[in-house]
């Protein structure tokens, strides 16, 4: 296997770009760029251009890869031949060739790669998704990866496919389960398992495991991507074989097989936080009597802190997909980090729900969304201009069975694709903009239009008008009325 230096969060860069070539450092080809970088967070920080390519370091070369490719840790010779030696034969549980595993250098997944080795004999390959999560959580992957006796580190950027192709279609289906979740999990489970069954291929691995407990949604929501992209994968699922059953057990593992864990059997909140949302679940939350604490929240102020005077944004939609903010155009990523920030400002999106598991419990979670938040009022307000009555209902109640659909991981099902389809139809002429005011945590819409608008003042004007005739509505009613007449009739004996 071909050494790969890692970019380690503490290196040096050396950057030396030229436009228009392809394949060199960055999207677009028109930028040019010669300088150093401090490390390699300051590089992920300023990559917006980079969406959904990676990085790859080859004796201190950095070059542009393919869509397919990851940043690859490869580590060093000595390492390779402990791995190797480690992972000869089966293991306890049987033999597995290598194994791709979902990697968040948290506790349960520093230490499902020593599991894994010991219990299927196979070489473990660390596979990271930036779905926006933010750089601290990718920070010193590299060194975790390494000590917890992984062979290679794959870290992918799929922040703008991310919202191109999951949350955008979310958005466009106005999908919301239960009445209040926008979905933020849900669509991020199908991105990172498909990226895994890439890799997974890309890496000649034979199984793909990951870290989810058996009593949540996300189990299901990777293994069914894994069915439908690749189902002669293995799957491994360790929270669902081993004799760990909690923290306290994970962390004498780690210690047992000499992995290093900077955590305590103190109980905190679990948290998912990507582009999208953030999420938290867990210690005071699991009494749904119990009020969130205030220094809980992350992404968003609290309402009463907000400013005290109101912030109006304008947002540019094109066929139901957002395409700007106040006027200037934006990737698909870089649109909603704009609006987390000016959301988040005035604590908008905070949701805090009881909602119905997959496999059957009920749990409580607290939501923060605030660009998802502002969207959702922007597209389904200008929708109000450009459908009709019966589109409008009929689009509703798809809706419902498209957020169930997400929710339950049938993203790749060709039923959800199908729906996608309508949507995408029905919402072509779903095109203008829309302008809202944020304050205090409410998001108030104050100007929608559209060029496709089915408003006219013409005819909606108390004033009279040429169209409408005010005397024609006597015969509708008596008309549209009518059943109810008859049964009354009848029940008169009339």
């Amino acid at each position: 296997m071909a050494q790969l230096k890692a970019i380690s969060p503490t290196s040096s860069i050396n950057l030396a770009c030229y436009g228009p070539k392809r394949n060199t450092l960055f999207y677009p080809d028109n930028l040019s760029c010669s300088r150093k970088l401090s490390s390699f967070q300051e590089l992920s920080g300023r990559a917006s251009s980079l969406h959904g390519h990676a990085i790859v370091s080859n004796n201190g070369c950095i070059t542009l890869a393919p869509n397919s490719q990851g940043i690859q840790a490869v580590f060093s010779n000595n390492r390779e031949m402990e791995v190797s030696t480690a992972t000869k034969g089966g293991g306890l549980r049987g033999k597995l060739n290598k194994v791709v595993l979902a990697y968040s250098g948290g506790l349960d997944t520093s230490v499902i790669v020593p599991w894994l080795r010991e219990n299927y004999g196979c070489e473990v390959v660390c596979f990271t998704a930036d779905v926006g999560q933010g750089i601290k959580e990718l920070d010193g992957l590299e060194e975790k990866a390494k000590a917890s006796g992984a062979c290679q580190l794959v870290v992918k950027d799929l922040k703008e496919e991310f919202v191109r192709d999951y949350i955008f279609p979310c958005l466009r289906a106005g999908a919301i389960y239960e009445r209040k979740y926008l979905l933020g999990t849900s669509m991020a489970r199908p991105v990172i398992a498909k990226a895994m069954v890439d890799v997974a291929r890309e890496v000649g691995a034979d199984a793909v495991s990951h870290g989810c407990t058996g009593k949540g949604n996300d189990q299901v929501r990777f293994e069914l991507t894994f069915f439908a992209l690749n189902p002669e994968l293995n799957v491994v699922a360790p929270w669902r074989e081993w004799d760990i059953t909690g923290r306290e057990d994970a962390i004498e593992y780690a210690k047992k097989h000499n992995v290093p864990v900077s955590v305590t059997k103190k109980s905190i909140y679990s948290r998912d936080r990507n582009l999208w949302h953030l999420s938290h679940e867990g210690d005071i939350l699991e009494d749904p009597a119990n009020e969130p604490k205030k220094d809980m929240y992350m992404m968003s102020v609290d309402p009463e802190d907000a400013p005290d005077h109101p912030e109006y944004v304008e947002i540019g939609i094109v066929s139901g997909i957002p395409v700007s903010v106040n006027g200037k155009n934006l990737s698909p990523a870089s649109l909603l980090a704009e609006l987390n920030e000016i959301g988040g400002r005035h604590g908008v999106g905070r949701i805090d729900m009881v909602e119905n598991r997959l496999v059957g419990m009920k749990s409580r979670g607290v939501y923060e969304t605030p660009g998802g938040t502002i969207l959702f009022n922007a597209v389904r307000e200008l929708e109000s201009l450009t459908l009709d009555r019966e589109t409008i209902q009929v689009k509703d109640s798809l809706a419902l069975k498209y957020a169930e659909l997400v929710y339950a991981g049938r993203w790749f099902d060709p039923l959800r694709e199908s729906m996608d389809a309508f949507m995408e139809k029905i919402t072509e002429t779903t095109t203008g903009s829309v302008t809202l005011k944020l304050y205090k945590g409410t998001v108030s819409v104050t100007s929608r239009t559209s060029p496709h608008s089915l408003y006219r003042e013409d005819i909606s004007s108390f004033e009279s008008g040429d169209i409408y005739n005010q005397a024609d509505a006597a015969g509708f009613i008596r008309l549209y009325g009518l059943p109810m007449r008859v049964r009354a009739m009848l029940e008169k004996g009339i």
